[in-house]
């Protein structure tokens, strides 16, 4: 989970409970999976060796039952099989305690990072203290794994953190009843969407109902939705070089592309025929909380909504007997490219590193990047909301079917597959300048030029 999850999806929702009550809602589109996996065949455990009595500590920000026990559960077939023990700990004061731990010489074994921001700092930081990922770790991240994922766990070329989990962001979500009785179909080039928000404010002349709800509130968080608009855009309007230049601080964040992203997100979230379906007017953006912000779609008061999938959890807060699918109450789309071509897929995820040389370390490292991890571990996870970017995941484990979706975009091997940016982005900018200055856009109107121009001058000389 990303920084800006850390603090506005925890605080917003118990994660755990949102599932559970998810997949309660939507009881008749689950896979039909065992949480418990059959009898273990261990023969794809051999080349681990016999590590019988020996123990690695794992340390994640993963911190409720509900959503360790699927990780818990998930190393049983590698300590069956290989003898070893896994010690697991989840902290919720993991990103501040981390650099402690590992300062004073007591790191984990291994740690999962919930974004490369802090990974890279840590190496960057203690470069005594880490360890590069394992020969046979990192042999199974190019066989099975898009290579943006090693890009994005590696510094100064040096592979250092695993990719664990994965979540898809760049969804439309929408209610496919109300597209149908409207005779509307899904686009697929940017522009088949915005006619398709040309003919509803068309359809709908007293402006009650919009095109478009959204809604940026978070918290100390609040303005963190509005850059993945932002960072949707440039994997739009710009090259995935241009993408990866603007991440790093190659080009500046005024750069011309830039502008033109920010502005292309502004067509449609400064557009006042456009939003705020449900809520008001442009500047409404700002004050709606973004767990809520999908609402009214169901209410009949929008038609869609910009969000990652995760958002399948919120679905139930609006109605209970919301169901989720693709002839569901609400269902998404991916956010179209500019042609018919593949969309572009932002996405977050987690990754781990190691801190301790030993052969139980790799070995771990080695069964939490294989195929079979990457099942065990959605079959254990009964409740859905997570997916690994495995390519030999089999999607029928994913238990919710936007996962399954989410999997499929993730892994087509024609999508440009690019990290969240502003996780990527030095903390000042990502999770400060860049956050406040795209609420003040929303609810000042401030100039895209304006904005741009602040967040340069706030990044870290």
């Amino acid at each position: 989970m990303s920084r800006k999850f850390t603090k506005a999806f925890a605080a917003a929702l118990s994660a755990g409970a949102l599932l559970t009550a998810s997949a309660c809602a939507n009881g008749g589109t689950q896979a039909t999976t065992d949480p418990t996996p059959e009898a273990t065949d261990c023969e794809a455990y051999a080349a681990y060796g016999d590590l019988n009595g020996t123990t690695v500590t794992v340390y994640t920000s993963i911190a409720s039952d509900a959503e360790a026990q699927p990780h818990i559960d998930a190393f049983a077939p590698f300590e069956e099989c290989t003898g070893a023990t896994v010690e697991y700990e989840g902290s919720r004061e993991f990103e501040a305690q981390l650099p402690v731990r590992v300062a004073a010489g007591n790191a984990p074994d291994l740690a999962y990072f919930p974004q490369p921001g802090l990974l890279q700092t840590i190496v960057s930081q203690h470069p005594d203290a880490v360890v590069p990922v394992g020969d046979a770790a990192e042999a199974n991240v190019d066989q099975y794994y898009n290579e943006a994922w090693k890009m994005y766990g590696s510094v100064d070329d040096t592979f250092y953190g695993i990719p664990i989990g994965a979540n898809a962001k760049s969804f439309v979500w929408y209610s496919p009843s109300a597209f149908a009785d409207a005779g509307y179909e899904i686009p697929t080039t940017w522009q088949e969407l915005m006619d398709l928000t040309d003919q509803i404010v068309a359809d709908n002349p007293d402006g009650d109902v919009k095109p478009w709800c959204a809604g940026i509130e978070s918290g100390d968080a609040t303005g963190w939705p509005a850059t993945d608009w932002v960072e949707d855009m440039m994997l739009r309007v710009g090259t995935p070089e241009q993408y990866d230049q603007w991440v790093d601080h190659t080009i500046p964040f005024n750069d011309p592309v830039v502008i033109e992203a920010i502005d292309q997100a502004g067509s449609i979230l400064k557009n006042a025929d456009y939003v705020n379906g449900g809520y008001g007017d442009v500047r409404s953006i700002a004050a709606t909380p973004f767990t809520d912000a999908g609402f009214p779609i169901v209410d009949g008061q929008c038609f869609m909504h910009r969000q990652a999938s995760f958002y399948q959890a919120n679905w139930h807060e609006a109605d209970p007997d919301t169901t989720v699918g693709e002839d569901g109450d609400v269902w998404a789309f991916a956010l179209p490219a500019q042609t018919d071509q593949a969309a572009p897929m932002l996405v977050g995820g987690e990754f781990a590193m190691a801190f301790r040389d030993a052969p139980e370390v790799a070995a771990l490292q080695a069964y939490l990047t294989s195929p079979e991890w990457s099942n065990v571990k959605a079959q254990t996870t009964p409740n859905g909301g997570w997916l690994s970017a495995n390519t030999e995941l089999d999607p029928n484990n994913l238990a919710m079917p936007i996962d399954r979706l989410s999997y499929e975009l993730i892994t087509d091997p024609n999508a440009v597959v690019r990290f969240d940016g502003s996780d990527l982005m030095p903390s000042a900018v990502g999770a400060g300048s860049f956050w406040k200055e795209m609420t003040d856009w929303i609810a000042l109107d401030k100039s895209t030029q304006d904005v741009a121009n602040a967040i340069e001058a706030s990044w870290p000389v």
